[in-house]
């Protein structure tokens, strides 16, 4: 069975960090594009970031989340620094096959795999 696996989530203070790891079950993501999106009560999904040959990141981590692949552990990482209560959602990581260098996109509907997702709360 094909599927995503995030892990790494959790409750952090203001300013603390969290890395969350995304692994692929039945497949290795070697020649897919992953990203990151977050969910908070109430919105909308949104990106947050995601890497094929190059990297994207939404204006609101730039700077304090890195994403990257670890190839030894094949697995894709988020690294959030910096972390405010406005993080706080349940991030998920999704992948769409791209054996082409380019871009990556935010756009939900290009990608095949999703996980169930990871909660993230950023609170005193």
């Amino acid at each position: 069975q094909l599927q995503l696996v995030e892990s790494g989530g959790g409750l952090v203070q203001p300013g603390g960090s969290l890395t969350l790891s995304c692994a692929a079950s039945g497949f290795t993501l070697d020649y897919y594009t992953v990203g990151w999106f977050r969910q908070a009560p109430g919105k909308e999904r949104e990106g947050v970031s995601c890497i094929s040959s190059i990297t994207n990141y939404a204006d609101s981590v730039k700077g304090r989340f890195t994403i990257s692949r670890d190839n030894a552990k094949k697995t894709v990482i988020l690294q959030m620094n910096s972390l405010k209560s406005e993080d706080t959602a349940v991030y998920y990581c999704a992948a769409y096959w791209r054996p082409s260098p380019g871009f990556c996109t935010f756009t939900r509907e290009r990608y095949t795999f999703w996980g169930q997702g990871a909660e993230v709360s950023v609170s005193s």
